[in-house]
């Protein structure tokens, strides 16, 4: 990369300075972006995170970083292996329902509306080549990420959506990680277990 950005050392390093935040899971809703990470929330950095260690399980390679943009985004996702970038782009869907695990539909309109605010945004010139990342905080109990894909708006315009959120915390913290193409197909899901030391991880593909 010929600008100048900032990235962890690597991945384990990441999620050992990502550690109190996903612990004090409040501050991923309200902390305010850091200085040092380029104006990165620390929900941003952990769904890039996320993201990275699901393309490494992907590519059976250690090959996917997250460094800041230095044009002002939410991240750059960069690849060692090719030198291509993904420029991140996140919104969050908040705190609202209950988790009483009887508002699917809500927490997908909650998610289908987020998408498409960012659509409307700045349009084909704002998403063009940009992945968009919901991250998911919202409760509200179980969604359907295939009956999402099948209402998103077309076309997409950005590249892809990532919808990220954590499954549960106990005994160790799982997070989801579902992938809707721009093009129509079904979604892509994974699950990301963390190691209780923050210090590893696991990942499980489940579509």
């Amino acid at each position: 990369m010929k600008n100048r950005v900032r990235r962890f050392k690597n991945l384990v390093v990441a999620l050992r300075e990502l550690e109190p935040f996903i612990r004090d899971g409040e501050h991923l809703q309200t902390g305010k972006p850091f200085r040092n990470l380029g104006g990165m929330r620390s929900r941003e950095a952990l769904g890039n995170w996320l993201i990275c260690v699901v393309a490494n399980f992907e590519s059976e390679m250690d090959r996917f970083s997250f460094t800041t943009d230095p044009t002002g985004g939410d991240g750059v996702v960069y690849d060692d292996q090719t030198s291509n970038t993904w420029l991140m782009e996140h919104v969050m869907v908040p705190r609202t329902l209950p988790d009483d695990g009887v508002n699917a539909g809500s927490v997908e309109a909650a998610v289908l509306a987020a998408i498409d605010n960012k659509r409307k945004k700045g349009g084909a010139a704002y998403a063009s080549g940009k992945q968009l990342v919901v991250f998911l905080n919202s409760g509200g109990g179980q969604w359907y990420p295939c009956r999402v894909a099948k209402q998103l708006t077309r076309p997409l315009l950005f590249n892809s959506v990532w919808i990220v959120g954590l499954q549960s915390a106990q005994p160790s913290y799982v997070y989801g990680v579902t992938q809707l193409d721009a093009q129509e197909g079904p979604a892509q899901i994974w699950l990301v277990r963390i190691g209780a030391d923050f210090a590893s991880w696991a990942v499980e593909r489940i579509q």
